[in-house]
């Protein structure tokens, strides 16, 4: 059935509306203009952000005395496919069984929409809470993330922007909600290679120099290398090749270059720049005649155990009935833009099975429970 109606709760309703607009990276579609009014009226002072295509909004609710929280989101989603694919229009909400259906519910709209049920209804609670409380929200974390957080932190960084505690509303629970407490993130380094042949006739291999056969040597080192051992709960780091492309398409050509898109994920052992050198070192050492892009798509970070930490561990066990997995898999997401400004950072959000594909949904009472479950920690970390 359509996810209209009466009867609906808060959360639900917000989260519907957010779904119906199409928000495609880089797109906002009126997302955060929606919350900041919301929260306008919540008393939140809202500062709307916008760099090149990207908007951002900043949302504040208390004074400096005190730390400061920011939950951490973006409105935008990536793209659809096939709308043929979905059962439902991806951007008409419509629950069928108890499930709600529909572009970015898990990813991450219904995140958002709770913090801002959250984050109403403490302002409400407990208008002269120590420190501040804040939203954050970017519609560039599904695409390139020049523009948004990074941009954002750029300018906190210039204004003396202090963050102390970050909560990313990335869905991160595997089976059911809560049952795992993101803590850290690896670092992703992106690589476009072109290795500089000289192109020829295959039958007069003399007169050519085929850059497929001199990248193998080093191209199998590359992915053969053992990086390190892992670094606390983070797996070892890995580069994988994603695409290598040569040739004219004709079977006789020896071809003239070739290019290698290739990714490293990295834990806390590394940063980008040692494992640029590391990467150029190899391939120097095979004498090969190349151009090499990088881009530093994030660093790793790591939270230790601490006061966010703990609450987090004590809020998901209450409300999921065990104590969480603390992990720091997965792929990365903004908080790795966050994190070098001093703040401790986490990752709690809904199921995230569905993501980025045909009928991405979330239980309704998984979404109905995440207000409570983010409040409580708003409530755990703020007042004392």
């Amino acid at each position: 059935m359509s996810a209209a109606g009466a009867g609906r709760s808060a959360v639900l309703e917000l989260t519907c509306d957010l779904i119906a607009r199409p928000s495609v990276t880089p797109d906002d579609l009126g997302c955060q203009a929606l919350i900041a009014g919301r929260l306008t009226r919540a008393g939140f002072a809202c500062e709307h952000l916008r760099f090149g295509e990207v908007d951002n909004l900043w949302a504040v609710h208390g004074d400096g005395d005190g730390p400061t929280l920011v939950l951490l989101g973006h409105t935008d989603v990536v793209p659809s496919g096939p709308v043929d694919s979905w059962r439902s229009d991806p951007f008409l909400p419509e629950i069928r069984d108890g499930v709600l259906y529909g572009r970015g519910a898990a990813d991450m709209k219904g995140s958002v929409a709770a913090f801002v049920i959250a984050l109403e209804q403490f302002a409400a609670r407990h208008p002269h809470h120590r420190g501040r409380v804040a939203l954050l929200l970017t519609s560039d974390e599904e695409g390139d993330a020049i523009d948004g957080v990074r941009r954002v932190a750029d300018s906190f960084r210039a204004r003396g922007e202090r963050i102390d505690w970050c909560i990313t509303g990335e869905p991160s629970s595997t089976a059911r909600l809560g049952d795992l407490l993101r803590v850290g993130r690896r670092g992703t380094l992106s690589a476009t290679l072109k290795v500089i042949g000289v192109q020829g006739h295959v039958a007069y291999p003399e007169k050519a120099r085929n850059p497929i056969h001199q990248a193998m040597p080093a191209l199998s080192e590359l992915a053969a290398k053992r990086w390190d051992e892992g670094y606390e709960t983070f797996p070892p780091t890995s580069l994988q090749i994603s695409n290598i492309h040569a040739g004219t398409g004709a079977n006789n050509v020896i071809p003239g270059e070739l290019q290698v898109l290739f990714n490293l994920r990295f834990n806390p052992s590394w940063n980008a720049e040692r494992l640029e050198r590391e990467c150029e070192a190899v391939l120097q050492a095979h004498g090969l005649e190349y151009e090499l892009r990088w881009f530093r798509g994030g660093e790793p970070f790591y939270t230790p155990e601490g006061p966010l930490r703990a609450a987090a561990r004590a809020v998901l066990t209450q409300f999921a009935g065990a104590a969480p997995l603390e992990s720091t898999g997965g792929g990365t997401s903004d908080a790795r833009f966050i994190a070098p400004l001093g703040a401790q950072c986490i990752e709690i959000g809904p199921v995230n099975a569905s993501i980025h594909k045909v009928d991405e949904n979330v239980a309704v009472t998984d979404l109905e429970a995440l207000p409570g479950l983010y409040l409580a920690l708003i409530e755990r970390l703020l007042i004392v």
